[in-house]
Formats: C-alpha cells, sequence, structure tokens
C-alpha cells in the first residue's frame, strides 16, 4: 500500500507542476491580450478625438517615455491603420474605427475564453493538491501506526 501511495504522490506531484506551467502560461497570455486591449483602448480614444478636430488643426502626438511633437492635422479623415505583419493601410476615420472596435471585440472574445481555461487549470490544480494532501496524511497515518 505504502509503495502505491509513494507512486500516486509523485505522479500527482508531476501533475501539479504541468498545471501550475499551464496556469502561467495562460496568465502570460491574458496579460498580453490585456496590453493589446489598452492599447486599443488608447487607439479608439485618439480616434474618437479626432472626430472633433478640423483641418489644420495643432495636436500634440505622443511620442513616448511623455514626450510629445506638435503636428498640423493635414486631413482628420484619413488614418493609417496597421493590418499585420507589417502592412499598413490608408482607411477612413469610421473605417478605423470599426477596425479597432472588431479586434477590441475579438480580444474580449479571446481573454474570456482565456479566463475560462484559466479557471478549468485552477480548479484541477485544487483537486491535485487535495488528493495530494490526502495521501500525505494517509502516509503519515501508517508510518506513525508502524512506529508504534
Amino acid at each position: 500500500m505504502k509503495r502505491k501511495s509513494e507512486d500516486e504522490l509523485r505522479r500527482l506531484s508531476v501533475e501539479l507542476r504541468f498545471f501550475e506551467q499551464t496556469a502561467e502560461t495562460i496568465q502570460s497570455r491574458i496579460n498580453m491580450v490585456n496590453a493589446v486591449i489598452t492599447d486599443l483602448t488608447y487607439a479608439s480614444i485618439a480616434l474618437e478625438g479626432l472626430e472633433k478636430e478640423k483641418e489644420n488643426s495643432e495636436l500634440l502626438v505622443p511620442i513616448g517615455s511623455n514626450s510629445y511633437i506638435k503636428a498640423k492635422l493635414e486631413d482628420p479623415d484619413k488614418i493609417i491603420v496597421g493590418m499585420g505583419a507589417g502592412v499598413s493601410v490608408e482607411k477612413t476615420l469610421q473605417e478605423a474605427k470599426e477596425i479597432v472596435k472588431k479586434r477590441q471585440e475579438s480580444l474580449e472574445k479571446t481573454r474570456l475564453s482565456l479566463q475560462q481555461q484559466l479557471a478549468q487549470v485552477a480548479e484541477k490544480i485544487n483537486e491535485g493538491r487535495e488528493k495530494f494532501e490526502s495521501l500525505m496524511a494517509e502516509l503519515r497515518e501508517e508510518k506513525t501506526s508502524k512506529d508504534v
């Protein structure tokens, strides 16, 4: 019985490490998706702000590290949108807003799916820990009864 319990403990230990690594990977992916959603939210806010601007309006354009440059808005209805793989395309303001909105919606679905996966893995981790602790208690009882 002791040998079987020890083998089961080893198996559970390996399984728990696997699930914990899986949970870390999923959490990392959630963090990346959250970062992209945040970026898209800023883009959406910027596009909303552009709707209110007139041609040749002076703008402050962020260049990073809380630094800005002054720029004149040549045409508020022409937006360059990144399409992926280094490709960018000129779109109207409305088209750009729609593209950003669709990307946000898609990423929200991805985030929800990842959160569900993380919850399932967390449940398996909890079940595994309970089994592990139960087996450890049994082994301690066996050892205590043999020592007496």
